[in-house]
């Protein structure tokens, strides 16, 4: 399996119902609120060799509420 994580920057006041509609899909592992310029920080598993781009892209982007994502794949745990 491949970890990654993807920032998502909701629309105002939408934060709650963005990781709701994520976390009721059952995509992500685990959902994160966060402060700073993002709002919440979703850690997703895919198969080796699955497009993340392309799971971010259908899966993830197309709830309502999200404004922007930035993706962060990770190599390797210590």
């Amino acid at each position: 399996m491949t970890p990654f994580y993807v920032m998502i920057k909701c629309q105002l006041g939408r934060t709650y119902d963005v990781a709701n509609a994520i976390a009721d899909a059952e995509l992500a592992s685990e959902i994160y609120s966060t402060s700073g310029d993002m709002d919440l920080m979703v850690k997703i598993y895919l198969d080796e060799g699955e497009d993340i781009g392309r799971f971010v892209s259908e899966k993830i982007q197309q709830f309502d509420g999200i404004q922007d994502t930035r993706t962060i794949i990770t190599f390797r745990a210590f």
